[in-house]
């Protein structure tokens, strides 16, 4: 198949880069470091991007969304990133996961009740698939929903869900059938004060320190029948389709991080006086950014194929994967190269871009893995 590509921005692409760079400016960068040290997940901000229509970028406007496209949503995630990873990532989480599986196969019914809140902030999404001995191998996992009368009573627990304990609903994948099957797993949505759902460790972890990654428990959880997604059985496939669309977030979230972290080596590059002339003038430094800088444009082409081929609701699942595995491995080299760059100010937390090498590791494991993402690719490219 022949596809042609026009990457051209628009001035709906502009405006919005614009408004978000203007209030990751002002609203996120004070903050990186105090959020980041105490980990505080600041629910705060995230009901101001909700009333500039940030946490449903792709929501119909019908729903209260923008109603926007990848494209655009893509912007919005690299423009917050390149601040804040982990503001970045837990809107693409809510963005991407929770609100999108709705999106994609919540009934007409269930899509009025539960958008207007995502898409406003009114309510914080989560999304359930890993558990802890079950990350890449998801058939595996050992949560359960039993039938009982007109709810299922669900058991078990998730592991390394963002929004775990501060999320007002999540999407959950729970074993209905054989473990192993594909088809013996659902997805069922469960609200926040129901009856066993509770949240269980908050993780302490390297970097995006100011997301909030918990585990959910559920003790004979009761849930209505009626917040079953699509049909019985359909969850794993639901699952695997929403991780298509969740690898172009997490692809702009690196490509943010990146960017950010290069933004940072070229201007302190520029500044830095050694050996009476500025480091940029040095062959090492100069080649360190040209790698940086073609890294970097090569990843975004990657995301915008795919960001593409998502708008136009065309097959799209090698193209996802490429563009997360390239962005995410490229988000590490260049936010190391960035700390080498800065020498010994670079691996302290006066300058932000220890921060960004920090951040950028969890692209290539969240979402997939880089294994994970090549095994995808070299399924698609072996089925031709």
């Amino acid at each position: 198949m022949s596809v042609s590509f026009d990457f051209s921005e628009t001035e709906t692409q502009q405006s919005v880069k614009a408004m978000v760079r203007d209030f990751a400016e002002k609203n996120i960068r004070p903050h990186i470091m105090e959020w980041d040290e105490t980990q505080y997940f600041p629910v705060e901000l995230f009901k101001q991007l909700g009333e500039l229509g940030l946490m449903g970028v792709l929501v119909p406007e019908e729903y209260g969304g923008s109603g926007l496209g990848y494209q655009e949503y893509v912007d919005v995630i690299v423009e917050v990133a390149r601040v804040c990873g982990s503001i970045g990532l837990s809107l693409a989480a809510h963005n991407s996961l929770c609100t999108g599986h709705i999106m994609a196969f919540a009934n007409a019914e269930q899509k009025q009740k539960w958008l207007p809140k995502l898409a406003t902030a009114e309510w914080i999404g989560a999304w359930g698939l890993t558990e802890a001995n079950t990350g890449s191998d998801a058939l595996r996992m050992m949560t359960t929903a039993v039938e009982d009368g007109d709810d299922y009573i669900i058991n078990g627990a998730k592991n390394w869900i963002t929004h775990g304990k501060s999320g007002d609903i999540a999407v959950v994948m729970v074993r209905t059938g054989e473990q192993g099957s594909s088809k013996g797993i659902s997805a069922i949505v469960v609200e926040r004060g129901t009856p066993g759902f509770t949240a269980g460790k908050k993780e302490n972890k390297l970097g995006m320190r100011a997301s909030e990654t918990t585990e959910m428990i559920f003790d004979n959880c009761r849930v209505p029948k009626a917040n079953l997604l699509g049909n019985v059985g359909e969850g794993f496939k639901q699952a695997m389709k929403v991780l298509d669309g969740g690898r172009i977030s997490i692809a702009a979230l690196a490509l943010g991080i990146a960017k950010g972290a290069f933004d940072a080596a070229v201007a302190y590059s520029k500044q830095r006086q050694q050996f009476g002339q500025p480091i940029a003038s040095f062959q090492a430094i100069s080649f360190k950014l040209a790698d940086m800088a073609t890294e970097i444009e090569a990843a975004e082409l990657l995301i915008r194929q795919a960001a593409d081929l998502k708008n136009r609701h065309l097959p799209m699942t090698k193209e996802s994967a490429m563009a997360k595995y390239f962005a995410s491995e490229v988000s590490v080299r260049v936010a190391t190269d960035a700390v080498q760059i800065f020498g010994g100010y670079g691996y302290t937390k006066d300058f932000p871009v220890e921060k960004f090498y920090r951040d950028s590791k969890l692209c290539t494991i969240g979402e997939g893995t880089s294994e994970i993402q090549k095994i995808v690719i070299a399924r698609e490219v072996l089925s031709r």
